[in-house]
């Protein structure tokens, strides 16, 4: 196995252990866990075509014009072993689309990464953008692109976004592109891949875009980042470091979230952290 795959596996596998290291659902489980979600929520689920990456959206659009919220997923089930990389990484339970579900907004929308929650008849997704290129240029466009479609369907004027892990990394990266975001919120936000690399002393992932880099773009950008006082993946100082490059002067714009994980811990205090102002 090379050092980048090793890297990538050590990652994953810190992820599944942070949710108890119980053994991955099967496919049909995790899809049919998510529709469960999305049914009980009024979610409907749709594909999105964009010009180089088929994406799954899961929708609730209520109040034509009103902002749009959209909850980008994680990097899920990346890994199914030390030597196997998957060859689907919906995550292993909907945490993402379970916040999402939570969120009373009029217009709220769930946005999978690429190969996640995959349809038949979908156009097959290299396992490098779940991989070493999980934050790469195409990637990105593809995102951004979904939610221009997005933003269409709900004819909504402005965006706030919400980006769980990985997916705060898109967040970050998309809104940096966009003029109509009016606020975001990352949880547990993976906001610097190459400081988060560097902590657990495994491999860069060259082929991906760093979100710290973009920060300084997010400077009049209203904005929340919740940390997991007991997260082990990402490194507890990241947000502070984050805002810095922003500009801000101060943390306020960070709430710790007392013994929460990286993946326990948040669905249950999700509806009174979201009513938390924007820094």
């Amino acid at each position: 196995m090379s050092s980048k795959k090793a890297a990538f596996f050590f990652l994953s596998a810190l992820l599944l252990c942070s949710a108890g290291c119980a053994a991955v659902f099967s496919q049909n489980d995790r899809y049919a866990a998510a529709d469960r979600v999305a049914d009980r929520a009024g979610f409907e689920k749709s594909l999105i075509r964009t010009s180089s990456l088929t994406l799954t959206a899961f929708t609730r659009f209520t109040k034509k014009g009103d902002p749009l919220h959209v909850y980008i997923e994680g990097d899920g089930t990346a890994w199914l072993s030390r030597t196997r990389l998957s060859d689907d990484p919906t995550p292993r339970t909907p945490l993402v689309l379970e916040l999402a579900a939570l969120d009373s907004a009029s217009n709220v929308a769930y946005l999978a990464r690429p190969g996640q929650y995959a349809a038949n008849g979908v156009p097959d997704c290299d396992a490098a953008y779940w991989s070493e290129k999980r934050f790469a240029q195409e990637v990105v466009e593809a995102m951004n692109g979904a939610l221009d479609e997005l933003r269409r369907r709900a004819g909504a004027g402005a965006i706030h976004l919400v980006g769980y892990s990985g997916g705060a990394a898109v967040a970050v990266l998309v809104a940096a592109r966009r003029s109509d975001v009016a606020g975001l919120r990352t949880v547990a936000g993976n906001l610097d891949p190459e400081a988060v690399n560097r902590y657990h002393h495994v491999s860069a992932m060259k082929d991906s875009l760093n979100p710290m880099d973009a920060a300084e773009k997010l400077r009049n950008l209203p904005q929340r980042h919740f940390v997991g006082s007991q997260d082990t993946v990402i490194p507890p100082g990241l947000a502070r470091v984050f805002l810095k490059r922003v500009g801000c002067r101060d943390s306020s714009g960070i709430t710790v979230v007392e013994g929460a994980t990286h993946t326990r811990g948040w669905r249950e205090r999700w509806r009174e952290l979201l009513i938390i102002p924007l820094n």
